[in-house]
């Protein structure tokens, strides 16, 4: 009877792990198949104006914004690891807040990759915002699930703190969700309103970072823009500036690429 059970205990292990082993393969293909090239949707302007309003909910009212705005505090923060790396700096952890505050620890040269990582931040979801839409626009959704799917997994071998990891944990899981279960227009529908969420949490980061630098003083502390103008001499005002810019042509482009794909 005891040999017996254990075969019936390793047929079992062997069967669960062959479960295992078919879900990750299905996962993979499912990955991989997002980077065929499908045919640009042509978007009937009820549906895109729905689409820009599903954007408007996530980002806009303080219910939503309390949950979405974490996910767009991840971005940020992803934004300053992906400057950093691209300079050479180390990335050593990440850290998120439920207050959506967020820590990037890295090290490396002073100066210029130093200032490179630090600028990224509140343009970060600005610019992947704009190039959501414009995977849209180009035929490639199913490419930009996949990679940010990707992105999500490996982002969190950085992640320090609970919070962090379940907003990684909890974006990763939905977008390996949509990969595996959503056709590619509804994939392309789902890039494109998290594109324009995106786009508008930039501009209400960046409007809360201004704040700081106008009426709320007292938190001086936690702006990028501060933090810089102290490591380089160049005053906030210039850095506030360099963040507009680019938050304003990422929006730019979103609607004209926007109004491109009206049907």
């Amino acid at each position: 009877m005891t040999f017996a059970s254990g075969q019936l205990g390793t047929a079992g292990l062997q069967g669960t792990a062959g479960q295992l082993g078919g879900a990750v393969s299905d996962w993979w293909h499912a990955v991989l198949a997002g980077f065929i090239r499908t045919g640009t949707p042509v978007v009937p302007a009820v549906v895109l104006l729905g689409i820009v309003a599903v954007a408007i909910v996530l980002s806009i009212p303080r219910a939503t914004w309390r949950w979405f705005g974490l996910y767009v505090t991840f971005v940020h923060e992803l934004g300053h690891a992906f400057a950093a790396l691209m300079t050479g700096r180390f990335v050593h952890g990440l850290k998120i807040g439920l207050d959506h505050s967020g820590q990037l620890v890295s090290s490396g040269r002073r100066g210029f990759s130093a200032t490179w990582s630090g600028f990224w931040g509140y343009p970060a979801p600005a610019v992947v915002g704009a190039v959501l839409v414009w995977s849209v626009s180009a035929g490639w959704a199913g490419a930009a699930m996949s990679v940010g799917a990707l992105v999500l997994l490996a982002a969190l071998v950085f992640l320090r703190n609970f919070t962090g990891i379940l907003v990684a944990l909890a974006s990763a899981a939905v977008a390996q969700a949509l990969v595996m279960l959503v056709d590619p227009l509804g994939v392309s529908y789902v890039v494109l309103a998290l594109g324009i969420a995106l786009g508008v949490g930039s501009v209400r980061d960046f409007f809360k970072v201004a704040a700081v630098h106008t009426t709320r003083r007292r938190q001086l502390a936690t702006s990028d823009a501060w933090i810089l103008a102290q490591s380089t001499g160049v005053p906030s005002a210039a850095w506030l500036a360099g963040f507009a810019v680019v938050i304003a042509g990422c929006a730019a482009l979103s609607a004209w690429l926007l109004w491109g794909l009206l049907g």
